[in-house]
Order: C-alpha cells, then structure tokens, then sequence
C-alpha cells in the first residue's frame, strides 16, 4: 500500500492545530453535547405528551412519525450534502428546526397541544434530521486532522452520549413541572445557540466536490461509487447494520427474558444503563488511543460484540449485567473507530451520500430485523435468538477480516485503500 497523504490532511496539519490543544473543536464538540441534550428534552417530552393525549397505538404513531419522512428524504439529503456548503445547510436547519419549535411552545402555552401539532412537529424533524444528519458527517473531515479523527469522534460520541443521558433526566423533571411548551422552548435554544457557533465556524480546508448534476444522476453516481469501491463498500454495509443484532438483543431480547425468567421489569432499565456506561467508557477511551491499524481494531471489536450479544441468552442477571458493560464498552470503541475510517476512505466528493446510505440502511431494515427476532423468540426460546443473531454478527465480521486490505487500514493511508484493492476504479 502506498503510504502517499491525502492532499485534504497535508493541508489539515498546516491549518488545524492537534486536537488536544484545539479549543475550538472542544466548544464545537461541547455545544453538539448541548444541543442532543435538547433534542433528548424534547423527545421525552413529544412521548409523554402523545401517551396522556392519546390511546397507546396513536402515540406510537406520533412518536415514529418523523421516521418516514427522514427515509424518503435521506438520499436526497446526501445528494445536497455533497453539493453545497455543510456549514451553512446545517445552520439553516437548525433555524428551521429552532422556529418550528418556537411556534409550538407558543401553541402549547395557549392551550393548543394537540396530536396534529405533535405530528406536525415530528414530521418536520424527520424532514430536518434528513438534511442536517449527511451535512454533519461531511464536516469533520474539514475541521481535524485525519490522524485526530478518531480522537475527535471519540469525544463527540462521548459528549452525544453524555447529552442523551443528562437530557432524558432534565426532559422527565421539566414536562412533569412545566409541560412540554417549556420543553419545546429549551430545545429550541439550543438550536439557537449551536446555529450561532456554526456562524462563527469556518472550514480549515476545502472539500472536493462533485461535478453538478441532477439529483436522480448524482444518486446513480454515487451507487456506481459503491459498486467499484470495495472498501468503502464494506464499510458502507457494515455501517448501515451496525445495530441490526445488538438493538433487538438489548431492547427485545432483554425485556423477554426479565419476563420470562421473573428479573422484574428494572432489570430492563439497569441493562440499557450498564451499556450506556460502557458505550461511554468505549468512546472516551478512544480519545488518547489511535490504533495503528483501525480496521483490524475496530471490525475486532464487533466481533467480540456478537459474542457478547451470544452471551447475553445465558446466565443469571449477574453475568447479564456484566456481559452489558462489555457490550457497550465495544460499541462505543468500535463506533468511533469505524466511523473515523469511514471519514477517511469515502471520496470527499460522495461522502454526504454514502452517509445518507447508512443511515437510510439502519432505519429501513430495523424493524425487519426486530420482528425476526421476536418471532424466533416465539418458536423456540428466549435464548435462542440471541445465539443467532451475535454467531451472525461475530461471523460477518470475521468474513470482512478475512480481506487483507481491511486489516491494513489505517487512518493516513486509508484513502488510498479502494485504488489498491481494486486498480480499475481509480
């Protein structure tokens, strides 16, 4: 492999200072804290209002509404995210997102809460996050150094983590105390305020890209990437059913088991807590570290994940509670690893489509991949799907392992990986 750095990190290393000394990618990373902290706000919120207005079926509806619409625009968002400038599209969506709510709070608080005013809301999210989620994924590559992608999204995803959790907290005290206007209002200033700070960001260096074309030619484009792209291929698949085995293990799986072996319904609650502790160890820990070679890392870890999630159908609720830490643990390291060699093998030119890929990819085939489960639980035994799906995932993972050029990732030479592995493309 030629060890030849892309002409987007030279420039990076004269511009961009080391992450530990960054100040403003710490705001940067911080505010993006802040502002999941309020979307977390008002989520608990958009559920505790839909449950007390409605029968259980419609506030289920009104609390998954926001996904249709977020899978119908996704592609497109990814073709826009390629176009124009990340910064400014995702600053216009936070000021629509901050006005909607806006308007909301001021509706709620004359008395006129309603489930087509939640709806309304909902659907305009998954409009927004459509557009916003391809936008954001393109930045870090514009920010940080290549070598300090992994550092840079260890910190995000420990932050992020940390804002789910503080905002869940702060969003049950606050609806309860106050009603879900006040919670509305919150949220959107938060908005406010991470538009004001993507105001004052600038890229450090430029971005390829592509040539303009219509949209339905620039997705095409963007498939035939993939098709002569082998390693972005495989990260691309493997990132788009990242949680296909471990969502239904843990939101399905765990809650059929404490039913059906008597745990009670908190084992439920300590099982999500114990992964989200480990999830946020597994982040921050990536921080300091910077694996040589990424790829064999991370794919490394998800196949001891699909163990853990194998692990999880037997044994008491003591080595469950274990198995969860070490489970979480996996995900948060390997999601910062695969997600910063993600940044560093896609052509800049088609990264806001292949990110709309993933994301498209996890939303589409996660309620297949729910059912599957529950409907394997229910013809043999609780235990058994776990044994399935985490022999499944730790087998997928050994497949891509097996390819060389995916064991000799790493973070510098990782763009060239695709050229190497398949000379036609280039």
């Amino acid at each position: 492999m030629r060890a030849v750095m892309p002409q987007a990190a030279v420039a990076a290393e004269t511009v961009a200072p080391p992450f530990r000394r960054d100040r403003l990618i710490h705001a940067f990373v911080a505010v993006s804290g802040l502002s999941r902290a309020g979307d977390m706000i008002w989520t608990i919120a958009l559920a505790w209002s839909a449950v007390h207005l409605a029968s259980a079926a419609t506030a289920g509806a009104v609390i998954a509404a926001g996904t249709i619409p977020r899978a119908v625009v996704m592609l497109y968002g990814g073709v826009l995210a390629d176009r124009v400038d990340a910064l400014r599209l995702m600053r216009v969506t936070n000021l629509v997102r901050a006005a909607v709510l806006l308007l909301a709070a001021v509706l709620m608080w004359s008395g006129a809460l309603s489930v087509p005013l939640l709806l309304a809301v909902a659907i305009t999210f998954g409009i927004a996050d459509a557009l916003y989620m391809p936008s954001s994924s393109t930045l870090p590559r514009q920010l940080v150094r290549p070598g300090d992608l992994p550092a840079f999204q260890g910190a995000m995803q420990t932050v992020q983590r940390l804002g789910n959790m503080g905002g869940s907290v702060v969003g049950g005290v606050l609806v309860a105390l106050w009603g879900a206007g006040t919670c509305a209002a919150l949220d959107a200033a938060t908005f406010l305020v991470h538009a004001a700070f993507l105001a004052i960001l600038r890229p450090r260096f430029p971005r390829e890209s592509p040539e303009r074309e219509p949209a339905l030619r620039a997705l095409a484009a963007g498939f035939r990437h993939l098709r002569r792209s082998p390693t972005t291929r495989a990260l691309v698949l493997t990132l788009s059913g990242l949680n296909l085995a471990v969502t239904p293990a843990l939101d399905l799986g765990v809650a059929l088991r404490s039913a059906r072996e008597g745990w009670g319904a908190h084992m439920v609650g300590v099982a999500a807590a114990l992964v989200g502790l480990g999830a946020a160890i597994g982040s921050l820990a990536m921080v300091p570290i910077k694996p040589r070679r990424i790829g064999l890392w991370g794919f490394g870890l998800l196949a001891v994940q699909g163990g853990c999630i194998a692990a999880l159908g037997a044994g008491g609720r003591i080595p469950v509670a274990a198995v969860c830490v070490v489970l979480g643990f996996t995900a948060g390291a390997a999601s910062v690893s695969l997600s910063a060699l993600f940044l560093s093998v896609v052509d800049q030119a088609y990264l806001g489509r292949m990110s709309s890929l993933t994301s498209l990819g996890d939303d589409a085939l996660m309620p297949l991949s729910m059912a599957a489960f529950g409907a394997l639980a229910s013809v043999t035994s609780a235990s058994v799907p776990f044994y399935v799906y985490g022999a499944a995932m730790a087998g997928l993972m050994v497949m891509i392992l097996a390819r060389p050029v995916i064991r000799r990732l790493r973070i510098e030479a990782a763009v060239t990986a695709d050229e190497v592995a398949d000379p036609a493309s280039a």
